[in-house]
């Protein structure tokens, strides 16, 4: 495997860090199943970490991408605040210009290009595809945060306050409102092929959202393609999930991907 590191200039000039894993064998023909993910919150960093699904993306000639968007913690607070609240725009534009670059230098292709995110990363995924539906071929939402406006109002909204804002102020319902991917739906649009993956009994991230965003992508897109709700009754937010649950979720949500990219052994039966 060959490990690349790059830095993407993002809308406003920032330098967006990129990490891209992918076999040493990789064509750069813009025909490769490409799954980019990111997070951007909470001053949290996405490390370098093994894992096997990931590995098993990659045995089918996958790549695998990790956009390092404003939210995070990679440089330290002011890159946190630059994805903050009334900042938070940034957190999907520079998950937006990563995708470009890599269709740009040839590592795959609008048909390729598939986005992930869970939890908060749910705004950065809802907003990417609502922003930007034509960029993405597909998209993975795990137990995602995407009423931004409403989730204050769950057992575990006043937490977050902090980190998204509050819908009692001006400012705070502005912010909340521009992160909020199901705000932003619109009827006719051709939407990216969509899988919502979610635990009935998610304390942190309530059920209602996944549901609630997958109902109203079906209603609207204009597209052919399947948005898909997946639910989980045995499981919650992710944390404790069992080594079955967890393989056979990503086992899921990687066919879907394989399945929407038209890769051999995973199309539907003639």
């Amino acid at each position: 495997l060959i490990a690349v590191e790059v830095k993407i200039q993002s809308h406003d000039g920032a330098k967006v860090p990129l990490s891209i894993v992918h076999r040493n064998d990789l064509v750069k023909n813009g025909n490769n199943p490409t799954l980019m993910t990111g997070y951007g919150a909470y001053g949290i960093s996405q490390e370098p970490a093994f894992s096997l699904e990931r590995l098993a993306w990659l045995e089918h000639g996958g790549i695998y991408a990790v956009c390092h968007v404003r939210g995070g913690g990679e440089y330290g607070v002011e890159w946190h605040h630059a994805g903050q609240k009334l900042t938070k725009p940034n957190t999907w534009k520079d998950f937006i210009a990563c995708g470009e670059w890599l269709i740009e230098n040839g590592y795959t292709s609008r048909a390729k290009l598939a986005g992930h995110g869970r939890s908060a990363g749910g705004i950065l995924i809802g907003r990417s595809i609502t922003e930007r539906p034509d960029l993405f071929a597909a998209a993975i939402i795990e137990v995602g945060m995407l009423d931004a406006i409403r989730s204050e109002l769950t057992p575990n909204g006043p937490p977050n306050i902090p980190e998204f804002g509050t819908h009692t102020d001006e400012n705070g319902f502005r912010g909340l409102r521009e992160m909020s991917a199901y705000h932003h739906i619109k009827d006719g649009v051709v939407y990216p092929a969509v899988i919502l993956l979610q635990g009935i009994n998610d304390p942190r991230v309530e059920s209602w959202q996944s549901s609630k965003m997958a109902a109203r992508l079906q209603a609207a897109t204009s597209s052919s393609k399947p948005v898909l709700l997946r639910i989980d009754n045995e499981s919650g937010h992710g944390i404790g999930s069992t080594k079955t649950q967890v393989f056979e979720e990503k086992a899921d949500a990687y066919s879907f991907l394989l399945w929407q990219f038209g890769v051999d052994g995973f199309q539907p039966d003639p």
